[in-house]
């Protein structure tokens, strides 16, 4: 089945050149390096507002400030139809593929792969699969055609008995079930029934209870969000986490520049020899 995502700008901060510009390299995103290891496919448009969105589509919506940081991230509306919320911000775009690629593995946003607890005495446990959450931050980012889009996770990295594979597109995960630096990892222990959490936001991983959610929660991806897994923060990386990439988006900018120059000058050239036959029969 083809899926059909809308990815729309509702703040003044984000152009819909800008936007189309995202589109175009999560499209990329989707049909060069998300299919061919989850075989899912879509068709990731632009559109100028959410009222031209048609009906069917999964929107990723760019907003301004969003207050609560639980509200960033992939959502089930009223119907049971997946969005997403993105706060406008410096690396937007990395944010918009993280919710994008999330949205395509578990519209649901409950997925769940059972396996090996990272806690020994817990047994099988059932992981979310949330497919950009253990290698999201910044560093693990790669570049499509000038645009920072997030690394993700493959099958294999869900599914630890199925021997040796690779485990994020970039390779940066070298392990499954490995939660990478700022990145974390969610999971149900049917034995106490609570959900637990790895999170690598320091030098070392640390597991903690969530509990259990609630029934305010329309998936589970909202109720593990809801704890320190902000991902406003994907949108605000500093200049100085940047810094690495900058090259490449000089790069590409001055490639695009050029690119842009010669097709200018082609359409010049085919205009003028096509105007010539034009007036000497006129005359």
């Amino acid at each position: 089945m083809l899926r059909q995502i809308a990815l729309v700008s509702a703040t003044g901060k984000v152009s819909l050149a800008e936007v189309a510009q995202v589109a175009a390299a999560l499209q990329r995103q989707v049909l060069r390096d998300l299919d061919p290891l989850w075989r899912l496919k879509a068709c990731v448009s632009p559109f100028p507002s959410l009222r031209e969105i048609p009906v069917g589509y999964w929107p990723v919506v760019v907003a301004d400030e969003i207050p609560e940081p639980g509200a960033a991230g992939l959502h089930l509306d009223r119907h049971g139809s997946p969005y997403c919320l993105v706060e406008a911000g410096p690396t937007w775009a990395l944010a918009a593929s993280h919710e994008c690629l999330a949205m395509l593995v578990d519209p649901s946003g409950s997925r769940q792969i059972w396996g090996p607890s990272p806690v020994a005495e817990q047994g099988q446990v059932g992981f979310l699969v949330e497919v950009a959450d253990p290698c999201q931050d910044i560093q693990f980012g790669y570049m499509i055609d000038g645009v920072l889009v997030s690394d993700f996770c493959t099958p294999a990295f869900f599914e630890p008995d199925r021997g040796a594979g690779r485990y994020s597109f970039t390779g940066a995960v070298e392990r499954p079930l490995e939660a990478l630096r700022n990145g974390y990892l969610s999971w149900f222990d049917p034995k106490s029934r609570a959900w637990y959490q790895q999170r690598r936001f320091g030098s070392q991983p640390k597991v903690g209870s969530l509990g259990r959610p609630s029934n305010a929660h329309r998936c589970l991806r909202e109720f593990t969000n809801g704890a320190e897994a902000d991902h406003r923060r994907l949108s605000h990386f500093s200049a100085a986490a940047t810094q690495r990439l900058r090259p490449r988006l000089r790069q590409q900018a001055e490639a695009s520049s050029g690119t842009a120059d010669l097709l200018y000058e082609e359409i010049g050239d085919l205009s003028r020899r096509l105007a010539v036959p034009a007036l000497a029969q006129r005359g």
